[in-house]
């Protein structure tokens, strides 16, 4: 249990730029924001046989993942330009974010202060950023423009790429 509770502490306040969801977009702009979905189910579900968070982090990922994959691929949807592919993933990325926040508030900081005290849980984040005093700061101040950023980024490589993937994605 203790083992558990320092991996899970561990991999809460490390926050890593993983590009995993970068798959799922290409899907959901290759094949539609269903697809991108599924990818992001996929995806977490093979995660959870090598979890180190208790469930805590893949439920983290696939919630703010879809957000993003789906609300880019539902956009892109609709007119298929590498403008529109560009608002897409800038649009998802604040769509991500707000995820992220309200994620983070309802669900995964009550479920992360089954192991920590909230007031220990503050006291972790703002170690780090000395101006996080309540649950609402760690939201505003660490979930919300740490996963716009990544949406971003992603969003980056994927405007880099996606134009030479689409031959082999499409069979031609």
């Amino acid at each position: 249990m203790l083992r558990s509770f320092r991996s899970l502490h561990k991999n809460f306040f490390q926050a890593r730029m993983d590009l995993s969801d970068f798959p799922a977009l290409i899907g959901a702009f290759a094949f539609g924001p269903l697809s991108g979905l599924l990818i992001e189910l996929v995806k977490n579900t093979l995660q959870l046989l090598t979890t180190s968070t208790g469930g805590v982090g893949e439920i983290a990922n696939f919630l703010m993942g879809a957000s993003y994959v789906v609300a880019a691929g539902v956009i892109y949807k609709h007119r298929k330009t590498k403008k529109t592919a560009l608002l897409a993933c800038v649009a998802a990325s604040f769509v991500m974010g707000a995820a992220a926040a309200l994620a983070n508030y309802f669900i995964l900081l009550p479920l992360f202060e089954t192991f920590m005290p909230l007031d220990q849980l503050i006291a972790s984040f703002g170690a780090f950023l000395p101006f996080i005093h309540t649950k609402l700061d760690i939201v505003l101040f660490n979930a919300l423009p740490f996963n716009i950023l990544k949406g971003v980024i992603i969003g980056g490589f994927t405007m880099l790429t996606y134009k030479r993937l689409t031959p082999i994605l499409k069979g031609r």
